[in-house]
């Protein structure tokens, strides 16, 4: 229970520190996504820079971070968030054979 609640509060960080863009609805995927798959089973993102939009991570401040079926991915920021919901599939080609 504790460390579900440190990386809930870690990923609620993670959502608050996203770019200076401004998005009608805030991103909240990450605490719930991060809190539904256990560290050990999440393999890691492999680029440096966005899913979404290609950027280089952290050129628009701390990179959003969440996980979707066990993959972590990143974003340069929240804006990039809903892109990808809408089409994870589209985006997760991007890390086959990373």
């Amino acid at each position: 229970m504790k460390s579900t609640l440190v990386g809930l509060l870690g990923a609620l960080l993670l959502v608050g520190a996203g770019c200076k863009e401004k998005s009608a609805e805030p991103a909240e995927p990450t605490a719930s996504a991060a809190a539904a798959a256990p560290a050990a089973a999440v393999k890691p993102y492999p680029l440096n820079v966005c899913i979404v939009s290609d950027e280089e991570l952290g050129s628009m401040g701390e990179p959003i971070v969440m996980v979707h079926e066990g993959q972590e991915v990143k974003f340069c920021c929240k804006s990039c968030v809903p892109d990808f919901e809408k089409e994870p599939a589209k985006f997760l080609t991007k890390l086959a054979g990373k």
